[in-house]
């Protein structure tokens, strides 16, 4: 009686630091390229506008960088620094 209870116990904590990765723009162009140090870096084009930027480190957890407004460039959350989007967890 125990085990079911602690597994689905862990089964909602594990829903709740769950993360969505964004999701990729409408109509977007996908161009995939790998850096010197082994980062897989995607980016993701709309009418030749950059809209979301997904990077894949060679160490280390995919991070997103995304154009909320649609004016070409990454937004800043405070100031001059680029928000960063990381999945927390997933299946």
């Amino acid at each position: 009686m125990r085990i079911p209870l602690v597994l689905i116990a862990t089964a909602l904590l594990a829903a709740c630091a769950t993360t969505a990765e964004p999701e990729i723009p409408a109509n977007a162009v996908a161009v995939t390229r790998t850096a010197a140090n082994g980062d897989i870096v995607s980016e993701y084009r709309v009418q030749g506008q950059l809209r979301m930027v997904r990077v894949q480190p060679a160490r280390g957890p995919v991070y997103y960088l995304i154009d909320r407004n649609g004016d070409g460039r990454m937004d800043a959350s405070k100031g001059d620094v680029s928000p960063v989007y990381y999945k927390i967890y997933g299946w």
